[in-house]
């Protein structure tokens, strides 16, 4: 070998090296499992009672981005005309989430697409903004990331990115964590800017001594086969059923990014593309209680749970159902509802809503 090839040899492994330091120290690696801050303002917050009466409301508030734009990414090839908001759209739908959310006023709200600190969303801690307006509702709250990287090269964001799921309770929580769901197959360096999906778990005390685990997650959106959703959703079947065999009751909300059943053939042929025609989503609805149920959102008043409005200038409403709320057979149903009527134009999913009944003491 000639001094100059190991040279030049030498010099792409130390550059190879460098670069591979450098993404390290730009991006996030989560641990499988980590225990979370839980912030509670109050001196002290309420406790459940078994067998209260709780409302929850789950909602994708799509980084406060409004409904004003065509994104890069919500066209299947990437060219969607807008890299991001403005300051201003984002000051109304700010507003207008805030709005809502005081006129339902649930007792546990879960949130997905919260952003802090990310180019797109000119670096708003998009959460501290809403608890200014929430202060006195929701005293207590857990959040966690499931993207969030200093730098990701894309020229559509070329900057940091931080985006969470955030958990809002007006009664205690005294624990919470952050448990990592599979990520999509990818080389190394794509794996470490991808977004890494997780359940915000947090548990909330009974007054009886008990527990009521609450789960907040947003699952992978992509085609069969360039996501890990299917693993995603049988993690979070065996915790749930880990929950369910020790007489924990439970609920989990959020954005799935499934179809149920009956939805997939109404889709037009060219949107069907990020969905599997057998919903992934079966294995939860096999076991649990869903809201809303498959009978409601593929029947005949379906067009009343749709929860889904993409950013596309061919439709003016939604057009299909990815938000769920699930619960513990322990747990009683009493109503549920999407709240359509005034939210079409704050984010591109709309909030689901259901009353619950808690269970008894034993």
């Amino acid at each position: 070998m000639t001094r100059l090839l190991r040279i030049t040899l030498l010099s792409l492994l130390i550059i190879a090296g460098l670069l591979a330091a450098l993404i390290y120290s730009l991006t996030w690696r989560p641990a499988d499992k980590e225990t979370l801050p839980v912030s509670c303002v109050a001196p002290r917050a309420p406790t459940l009672l078994p067998g209260q009466a709780l409302k929850v409301m789950t909602w994708n508030v799509q980084y406060l981005a409004g409904k004003n734009y065509v994104f890069w990414y919500d066209t299947p090839d990437g060219s969607g005309p807008d890299d991001r908001p403005t300051v201003e759209d984002m000051a109304f739908s700010l507003d207008e989430v805030a709005r809502v959310i005081r006129d339902e006023q649930p007792d546990i709200l879960l949130l997905q697409e919260v952003d802090e600190g990310a180019k797109p969303s000119h670096y708003q801690d998009q959460l501290a903004l809403l608890q200014e307006r929430l202060v006195d509702l929701y005293p207590c709250s857990a959040q966690a990331f499931d993207w969030k990287a200093d730098f990701v090269p894309s020229l559509h964001i070329f900057g940091s990115v931080g985006r969470k799921l955030a958990t809002l309770s007006r009664y205690q929580i005294e624990h919470a964590e952050r448990l990592q769901l599979p990520t999509a197959d990818a080389n190394f360096v794509s794996r470490q800017f991808q977004p890494k999906p997780a359940l915000l778990l947090t548990y909330l005390p009974l007054s009886d001594g008990g527990q009521l685990a609450v789960l907040n997650t947003r699952l992978d959106a992509g085609a069969p086969g360039r996501s890990a959703v299917r693993e995603q959703v049988t993690s979070t079947v065996k915790l749930l059923d880990k929950l369910e065999g020790r007489g924990t009751p439970w609920l989990i909300g959020g954005d799935f990014n499934l179809l149920p059943l009956g939805q997939f053939l109404r889709l037009d042929a060219e949107k069907r593309g990020q969905y599997s025609p057998d919903s992934e989503l079966h294995l939860l609805w096999d076991k649990y209680p869903m809201i809303p149920s498959n009978s409601q959102s593929s029947g005949i008043d379906r067009e009343k749970w749709l929860t889904h409005f993409p950013n596309d200038p061919g439709l003016d409403g939604p057009d299909r159902t990815l938000d769920y709320l699930f619960h513990s057979s322990r747990i009683k149903r009493v109503e549920a509802k999407v709240r359509q009527e005034d939210t079409l134009r704050i984010s591109n999913h709309l909030p689901v809503i259901a009353r619950f009944l808690l269970p008894a003491a034993q």
